[in-house]
């Protein structure tokens, strides 16, 4: 029962979190002042965001993981970029935090180089591009044998693959957000299973870094 809460355990978490929140907030308004006062905010290309989520009692589970929850991976991202990101728009296409570095840099009017693992999501929060994604790759590894962890998120989809286990877990995002029932052994979705787990592999393949394109068959 070591994993097990009370309420007034919880509300107090809950209510550290939000304070930690509040001065996060005073903290990101400072650095906007900041960005006015120096007269470069027309040409400042801004990103709110963080690293992972936080279990507030979801699941049954606190603190930051270790498990892909959409609870620790639906991250907040506000973009801004005057002149080129619309505003009081919404995007619901997959973005990954690799992705920033590309994105970062093709706004600074640079190529990114070919080792690097993300996409650039410039066109996406321009709104001149639907998606440039259409999977997220997850991993944890908690240490080598025990929570070691990788998840494939697609836009309906969702199948998550631990080392060395025959269990694993297959929600279907569209009929049931909040992740409450697990199809990884249901006969019903054996299809969608085997689909995912080619899909799977097939992504882990993909993110392989390419320094440079081939130009010569030699």
């Amino acid at each position: 029962n070591s994993h097990l809460h009370s309420d007034d355990d919880l509300r107090n978490s809950i209510a550290c979190y939000y304070g930690m929140i509040s001065l996060m907030d005073q903290a990101i308004g400072r650095i906007l002042e900041s960005l006015d006062t120096l007269g470069i905010t027309d040409n400042t290309l801004v990103v709110f965001t963080t690293d992972h989520g936080h279990f507030l009692g979801q699941h049954g589970l606190i603190a930051k993981g270790a498990f892909h929850y959409e609870d620790l991976l639906r991250l907040p991202m506000i973009a801004r970029y005057p002149g080129h990101i619309p505003a009081d728009t919404t995007s619901d296409a997959l973005q990954a935090l690799i992705d920033y570095p590309s994105t970062f840099l093709t706004a600074a009017g640079i190529k990114p180089p070919g080792l690097m693992q993300g996409v650039n999501q410039l066109d996406v929060w321009c709104g001149r591009e639907d998606s440039v994604r259409d999977h997220v790759l997850v991993e944890n590894r908690h240490n080598p044998t025990t929570v070691h962890l990788r998840t494939l998120i697609e836009d309906r989809y969702k199948m998550t693959v631990y080392r060395n286990a025959e269990y694993g877990e297959l929600f279907d995002l569209r009929n049931d957000p909040g992740e409450i029932h697990n199809h990884w052994n249901n006969p019903a979705y054996q299809g969608v299973r085997a689909d995912m787990m080619h899909r799977f592999l097939q992504a882990e393949m993909q993110r392989e870094s390419s320094r440079m394109p081939r130009i010569a068959g030699a």
